[in-house]
């Protein structure tokens, strides 16, 4: 009898810990489905759509904000080691899946300026990078969701893949731009979209990490790839 409220105290930790999940994983949908829409928009040259995308980003963020402050009620209830550990992710992977909002309402934005100018045939080697970014953060979001941390180590060492394509996609850009003085200005919107798409895989690769956390502690990470090399003087 003595060991009912205790009990009770951790039932009810635990449902309230399951729902802060269930509310992350409706934040990432929410991301996820933000960025398909914003690829959507630049293929479709749609101004409307794209501006109802960086109106919806708002959301997001009123949803980070309502996590960050659910978390740290929970926080105040005395939580054990593997408890802090998730709640430093519960803090840590909704701001990472708000910077993803963010970079889709970039795109989203970027392609109304893109839309003054002729259309370019770049937008479809954009939009297989950016479905290549939100496949990233679906599947990571899946391994937090089943708390699997070897798929999240297996979708951090993917994101070597979206650096290659990001790469090329850079040099494609700048080869068009020197051929013609007239691709400047579409080409220079393309690059700074494709930049956000490859700062997603990044933000996705953070979430792996603090899967890994959250699973193993401070247990070290294997080392990671990277093959993004546009910050290189071979980029061209």
């Amino acid at each position: 009898m003595t060991n009912q409220p205790h009990e009770h105290i951790v039932k009810s930790y635990d449902e309230e810990q399951r729902r802060l999940v269930g509310e992350i994983l409706h934040m990432g949908a929410m991301a996820v489905a933000q960025l398909e829409a914003a690829l959507d928009v630049v293929e479709r040259r749609d101004d409307r759509a794209a501006q109802r995308i960086v109106a919806n980003d708002v959301e997001i963020d009123k949803l980070e904000a309502k996590i960050s402050h659910d978390v740290m009620q929970l926080a105040l209830r005395g939580p054990m080691a593997r408890d802090l550990r998730e709640i430093l992710a519960g803090l840590r992977i909704p701001s990472d899946i708000e910077r993803i909002g963010d970079y889709a309402a970039n795109v989203a934005k970027r392609s109304i300026a893109l839309n003054v100018s002729p259309p370019v045939p770049h937008t479809t080697n954009l939009r297989a990078l950016g479905l290549l970014a939100a496949r990233q953060v679906s599947e990571v979001l899946d391994a937090y969701r089943d708390g699997d941390a070897d798929r999240a180590l297996r979708v951090r060492a993917r994101d070597a893949e979206l650096d290659a394509q990001y790469t090329a996609l850079f040099r494609e850009l700048l080869t068009y731009m020197m051929e013609d003085a007239r691709n400047i200005t579409p080409c220079t919107h393309l690059l700074f979209m494709a930049k956000n798409l490859e700062r997603i895989g990044d933000h996705a690769t953070n979430i792996a990490e603090n899967i890994w956390f959250l699973v193993h502690g401070d247990q070290p990470l294997p080392p990671r790839d990277k093959r993004d090399e546009t910050n290189t003087t071979g980029a061209v």
